[in-house]
C-alpha cells in the first residue's frame, strides 16, 4: 500500500486482506531442521509495515533465515502493566499438487483467501498489523503499552523463535502480565439467537518421542525370534489403540458447562459421543481434550528386503492433559512395554488459565459490539502455541484471533490440512473486534 494510499485514509479493514495474502506469498515452510527458506523475508515485511507507521521495530536472527520481528507500542498510561500480542510467521509445508489453488499465491475465491499459512496464523498477524497501521496512522495511542511480536519456528516447538527471545532477550517483556495468540476467538454458531467463540485458556502439553527396539540382526529367509520391527510394531499399535480415559479439566468442564446450557442440555464426559456429533469439524478439537493423547506419526528401520535390521524406530506426538503429565508418562511405559526404549525428541509443558479478570471482560465487551449474539467460552487446545514460552517469564496467555465463520466452514480441519482458507469477512470482523478489544483492555 502506497503513502498516497495512506494519506487517503485508508483503514485497517480496508488493507487487512492485501496484508493477508501478501504474509502468504512469501514461502515460510518449517520443515523442522533448517532446510526451508526460512523466515527473515517475513520478519523484514512485516518490520517495513511497522515502520511505516512511525515504529521502531527490531530483528533477532537466532540461526541464519530464522528471524523474529517484536516492536513496543507506548500506551496513554506506561504505568499500566503491558499487554503482549503475538504471532508466528512459519508455516507448516504443503504440496502444491494437492491444492485448489497454490498455496502460496494467496489467491482471493468463494470469498476467502486461500494459501498456506491463512488460518495458521498469517490472518491473526495480518489483523494485528492492519490494527496496529491504522491506530498509529490515526494517532490513536492504545490505553497501555503493546508488545508485538511476529515469531519463527512455532511450528517446530519454537525454539528459534519465542524461545530464544524468552531466554537471550528476556527485557523485550518489560512490565508485561498479559498475552493474546493463536487458536482462539473464533465462533461457533449454536443456532440464529447464539453465537459461542471459543478463547484458549488452556492447551495441553506436549512430548514428541522417539521410540527404539533392538533387536538381532539376521538374514531374512531364517527364523528370528528377536525381530525389532515385529516387536516394535506390536508396541506401536499397542499404542495406537489405546483408548486413554477421560480426565476433565477445570477448563474443559467450564466449556462442557456452556455448551450444555447452550444445547440445552445436560452432557456426560464419559459419553460425548452424541455431543461431538453437534460440534461438527470443531468435534476434533474438543473430543482430544478430554483425554492424553499419543498419535504414531512415522517409523523407520531396515535397509534391504532380505536382512532383518538390527534396530527399528518409531515417532509419536504425545500429548498429555495440565495437570496429568506423570499419568500420561507411566501408562505410556506401561503400553509400550519393557523392550521399547523411549526419549523425548521436543517436550513442552501444559496451560492452563482462568478465564477471568478484565482481558476476558475486553474480549466479551468487543465481540459483543461486532455479534450481538456472540458468547465468549474458554476451550481447551489440543496442541500447542508459543504461549508456552512467554509462560516461563510469568505472563497469562490467552488464545484470541477472532473470526466470525460461516458455520459450513470445517475451521479445525483448515490447520495444517489442504486448501487452507480464511473468509475475506472473518479477516474484516477481525480487525473490529481486535480494534475495540485494544481499548478496553
Amino acid at each position: 500500500m502506497s503513502e498516497t494510499d495512506t494519506a487517503k485514509g485508508v483503514t485497517g479493514e480496508d488493507e487487512v486482506v492485501d496484508l493477508c495474502r501478501e504474509l502468504i506469498r512469501i514461502d515460510t515452510s518449517n520443515y523442522g531442521d533448517h532446510s526451508g527458506p526460512g523466515e527473515r523475508k517475513a520478519a523484514e515485511y512485516v518490520a517495513e509495515k511497522l515502520a511505516e507507521v512511525g515504529l521502531e521495530p527490531k530483528i533477532f536472527e537466532s540461526h541464519p533465515g530464522r528471524a523474529s520481528t517484536v516492536a513496543r507500542i507506548e500506551g496513554e498510561d506506561p504505568s499500566r502493566p503491558a499487554l503482549l500480542i503475538h504471532g508466528h510467521t512459519d508455516v507448516v509445508p504443503a504440496n502444491a499438487d494437492d491444492w485448489t489453488h497454490h498455496p502460496f499465491s494467496g489467491e482471493i475465491a468463494d470469498g476467502c483467501v486461500w494459501g498456506r499459512g491463512a488460518v495458521d496464523m498469517k490472518d491473526m498477524d495480518a489483523m494485528t498489523l492492519a490494527v496496529v497501521r491504522d491506530r498509529l496512522r490515526s494517532g490513536r495511542k492504545p490505553p497501555r503499552d503493546v508488545v508485538l511480536a511476529f515469531l519463527a519456528d512455532e511450528e517446530a516447538g519454537g525454539t528459534y523463535g519465542a524461545k530464544h527471545l524468552v531466554r537471550e532477550h528476556p527485557e523485550l517483556f518489560e512490565g508485561v502480565t498479559e498475552a493474546i495468540g493463536e487458536v482462539g476467538g473464533f465462533s461457533f454458531t449454536v443456532n440464529e439467537k447464539l453465537r459461542l467463540y471459543l478463547v484458549e485458556t488452556a492447551e495441553k502439553g506436549m512430548h514428541w518421542m522417539r521410540l527404539t527396539v533392538d533387536g538381532t540382526a539376521g538374514h531374512g529367509s531364517m527364523t528370528n525370534d528377536d525381530n525389532a520391527i515385529t516387536e516394535l510394531c506390536e508396541a506401536v499399535a499397542r499404542l495406537g489403540r489405546h483408548t486413554w480415559p477421560v480426565r476433565v479439566t477445570k477448563t474443559v468442564r467450564a466449556f462442557l458447562d456452556e455448551l450444555s446450557d447452550a444445547l440445552g442440555t445436560e452432557l456426560d464426559p464419559e459419553n460425548m459421543d452424541e455431543t461431538l456429533a453437534k460440534l461438527g469439524g470443531i468435534a476434533r478439537m474438543i473430543g482430544t481434550t478430554l483425554r492424553n493423547s499419543a498419535a504414531p506419526t512415522q517409523l523407520g528401520a531396515g535397509y534391504k528386503v532380505n536382512v532383518i535390521p538390527g534396530q527399528a524406530t518409531a515417532h509419536v506426538d504425545g500429548r498429555f492433559l495440565p495437570g496429568y503429565e506423570e499419568e500420561f508418562l507411566a501408562d505410556l511405559d506401561r503400553i509400550l512395554g519393557p523392550r521399547v526404549r523411549r526419549e523425548d525428541v521436543h517436550s513442552d509443558k501444559a496451560l492452563e488459565t482462568d478465564f477471568d479478570g478484565r482481558l476476558v471482560d475486553a474480549m466479551q465487551t468487543a465481540l459483543s459490539a461486532e455479534d450481538p449474539i456472540a458468547r465468549a467460552v474458554p476451550y481447551m487446545l489440543s496442541g500447542g502455541t508459543d504461549a508456552k514460552s512467554f509462560d516461563d517469564l510469568g505472563i497469562r496467555c490467552f488464545g484470541f484471533a477472532p473470526l466470525k465463520l460461516p458455520p459450513e466452514l470445517d475451521f479445525a480441519g483448515m490447520f495444517h490440512g489442504v486448501d487452507e482458507r480464511v473468509p475475506v469477512d472473518g479477516l474484516k470482523f477481525g480487525v473490529r473486534v481486535l480494534d475495540r478489544f485494544l481499548d478496553a483492555s
